[in-house]
């Protein structure tokens, strides 16, 4: 059964909003120990609610559907910014959302697909195809796989060095979990050869490790790593199966403020930005770096099957990725502050001090 498929309502929509009979809520769901039943329950006692769907992979946040917009509108009023005794006291967050019709769900367009990072001309990608051996990939999967996974709403994962907290998008500088483990040391050697290095060899220290494991037809939504969080160099394997990845650079800035529960899935206007696409194959390493890393969101769009030139390829039952990084310490000063949440904090904290 497809998941019906939820988003803002326009600003356009103004009052309209009270027509909705669906609402998004932030700060509860089954990351944080709260079953989707639960959930229901507890808004069941405002009206008839006809389900409670996943509103993004963080875990953290649902999507309420009611059979009419007054139930709706009375569980906003009664339960929006207020600690909930049951749901385990924690103070939800909730907007409106309305339902995405069908014809809105479907590929506007198709954007070409590049077998290689330096078709794409974006600065500081590159895409470095066999990395590892096939034999290589099998260990690597063989390791993970002997360590507990974090169930996440549609894929799993682990952490190794420090915790990445999808709530905040950010780590825990003083939480550190330990050393990386030792099968990614051939890794970490590889790419000290890697092509292209032109950096400060310290944030070459690679020291956060985090492996997802993909579902077929599981993507990621479009995002940029948060700067304050990581250096300026960003490494990704593939393996067990191939992707595409897009690369979006949009004309405005889609960093927002402390996103810790309260933000929904960003949606931003995709016809005024710039999108490209590149096929990752299994075994590949791609690098983000520079204008790569900082100015331009990669996506994994939510696919079984996906184009690539005249081809169809069927996505494996399973891809993992190992996302390696160095933990920043301190703010970031890097050349796009429009993407940047170090400098547009500053910034914002500077002109509310003028005020």
């Amino acid at each position: 059964m497809v998941q019906p498929r939820f988003v803002r309502p326009l600003p356009s929509s103004g009052t309209g909003e009270s027509n909705s009979s669906n609402l998004y809520v932030a700060n509860c769901g089954p990351a944080v120990g709260l079953s989707h039943d639960a959930i229901g329950a507890v808004f069941s006692a405002f009206g008839e609610v006809k389900g409670v769907y996943t509103a993004d992979e963080s875990g953290v946040r649902v999507i309420v559907s009611f059979a009419d917009p007054f139930s709706a509108k009375s569980a906003l009023e009664a339960l929006s910014g207020r600690p909930c005794p049951d749901l385990d006291g924690r103070t939800l967050h909730i907007r409106y959302s309305v339902l995405q019709l069908p014809s809105q769900t479907q590929v506007n367009e198709c954007v070409p697909v590049s077998l290689s990072g330096s078709d794409l001309n974006i600065p500081g990608l590159f895409l470095l195809p066999d990395f590892v051996t096939a034999e290589e990939e099998q260990q690597l999967l063989a390791a993970v796989d002997t360590q507990p996974w974090i169930g996440l709403a549609k894929r799993r994962v682990q952490h190794y060095g420090y915790e990445f907290c999808y709530g905040t998008r950010n780590v825990d500088t003083k939480n550190r979990l330990g050393e990386l483990p030792p099968f990614v040391s051939p890794i970490l050697q590889r790419i000290s050869l890697f092509p292209n290095l032109d950096y400060d060899p310290a944030s070459l220290n690679l020291d956060q490790l985090t492996v997802n494991e993909y579902p077929s037809g599981v993507g990621l939504s479009p995002h940029i790593d948060t700067h304050s969080a990581f250096e300026d160099c960003i490494f990704s394997l593939s393996l067990a199966g191939p992707c595409i990845m897009e690369f979006r650079r949009y004309s405005a800035s889609t960093w927002k403020v402390a996103s810790t529960s309260t933000d929904e899935e960003e949606k931003p206007d995709t016809s005024t930005c710039i999108k490209k696409a590149l096929y990752l194959p299994p075994r590949s390493m791609l690098l983000l770096s520079g204008e790569a890393r900082y100015a331009w969101n990669h996506y994994i769009p939510h696919h079984k099957i996906d184009k690539v030139k005249d081809k169809v390829i069927r996505r494996s039952p399973r891809r993992v990725s190992f996302t390696l990084r160095k933990v920043r310490n301190h703010p970031c000063r890097c050349e796009f502050p429009q993407y940047c949440d170090s400098q547009q904090q500053k910034h914002n904290k500077g002109k509310g001090e003028i005020k």
